[in-house]
């Protein structure tokens, strides 16, 4: 075994850790080989064909024991030795200890049985017994080495994620972390909070009906993710009175007894059935999805995503709304600098002071070059020893 030592990320396996999975599968296959050796000493379709005959006679000895011994059943003691002997002679003469079947089928060879007739002729086909053990020795040892490969495939998986994350680490070190991303953050910022407040003022003083409209004209614009409202709803809402009245005022309606809301509505329980069964979808609707986020997306997909939400902006957007987009969709134009700023951004927002403290000292890259290493030595291991 390669001589091993305790290093490790904060995340990662110890060098000792690794070394013991490919030891485990390195056993694992020399158990797995030598079973296997063992049944071809004989042969597969062999084994099979004795595992079949041991079986019935063991069935045979199980069946008959109580019924064929002392002074029972002479019916059942008169088939028991028919069916045993029959069996027995029945076998191929070049089958693996057929001579075992012969003894046993022999010591029934008389007029009355015990019970001590029946545990020698099991131990006569001991031998039988132990050979076609071997096929489920080949089974349990093929299953072994199967768990033991399928450890280090997930131990590899999670070193190749482990590897992704600190080369990402590694890019975001490589960023201009004194870069000024005020430059792209306070006009985003200011176009967030402007577009959540006048979407919210929109869902709470237009009818569900408009509303609904809104987020069903949404699904031409793949690049603003609303969800879609459920079909029976929108229909509800389209084709009653109800419709008519604000998102928040149908989910307090839908709190109400029939009784008091009877008040309100015309069909108290059909607005129950449309708005309390989708009470989730209209609690959750708000004007995320038209927001642009905090590190934002490339300067392309910035570019595009502000052309859609301009053209959705128009149906409920103040004008202050629209001119601060226009400023967030003119950042996307200095592809370069857009590019270096969030690059910037993306990296202070995901570097924690421990994880610069890391990059610093040089860490993150020893981890890597560990991982790395580690990671190299499983797919060896997994070279070595393929799929079975």
């Amino acid at each position: 075994m390669a001589e091993t030592s305790e290093r490790t990320d904060p995340d990662g396996d110890t060098d000792a850790e690794i070394e013991t999975l490919i030891d485990s599968l390195a056993e694992a296959h020399e158990s797995y080989e030598s079973a296997r050796e063992r049944v071809s000493e004989i042969g597969e379709s062999e084994l099979e064909e004795l595992a079949g005959a041991h079986d019935r006679a063991r069935s045979l000895l199980d069946r008959y024991e109580d019924r064929a011994t002392g002074s029972g059943d002479f019916e059942a003691f008169v088939r028991f030795q028919s069916e045993f002997t029959d069996h027995a002679e029945s076998l191929p003469e070049d089958l693996p200890h057929r001579g075992a079947f012969e003894r046993a089928a022999e010591r029934f060879d008389k007029r009355r049985l015990s019970t001590t007739d029946f545990e020698r002729a099991r131990e006569t086909l001991s031998e039988v017994r132990e050979t076609v053990a071997r096929l489920d020795e080949r089974r349990i040892a093929h299953e072994r080495y199967r768990d033991a490969r399928r450890a280090l495939l997930e131990r590899r998986d999670a070193l190749s994620d482990r590897i992704e994350e600190l080369e990402q680490v590694q890019r975001y070190g490589q960023a201009d972390l004194d870069a000024p991303v005020e430059e792209l953050r306070e006009p985003i910022v200011a176009y967030d909070e402007a577009i959540r407040e006048e979407f919210g003022a929109f869902r709470r003083e237009e009818s569900a009906r408009i509303v609904l409209d809104f987020l069903a004209a949404t699904a031409a614009f793949p690049l603003v993710p609303f969800d879609q409202p459920p079909a029976d709803l929108r229909e509800y809402v389209e084709g009653s009175e109800a419709g008519t009245e604000s998102i928040p005022e149908l989910l307090t309606y839908s709190e109400y007894s029939d009784s008091k809301l009877d008040h309100y509505v015309e069909s108290p329980r059909e607005l129950k059935r449309y708005v309390a069964t989708h009470r989730t979808y209209l609690a959750n609707v708000d004007g995320e999805p038209l927001s642009i986020g905090w590190p934002p997306p490339p300067a392309d997909e910035l570019w595009w995503r502000a052309r859609e939400l301009l053209s959705m902006l128009g149906r409920f957007g103040s004008e202050e709304a629209i001119e601060k987009l226009r400023a967030v969709r003119a950042l996307a134009r200095k592809e370069e600098r857009y590019e270096h700023l969030r690059g910037a951004a993306r990296a202070r927002t995901a570097l924690d002071a421990e994880t610069r403290e890391r990059l610093a000292s040089g860490e993150v890259d020893r981890d890597l070059r560990e991982a790395r290493a580690q990671r190299d030595r499983l797919e060896e291991a997994l070279s070595t020893y393929p799929a079975a």
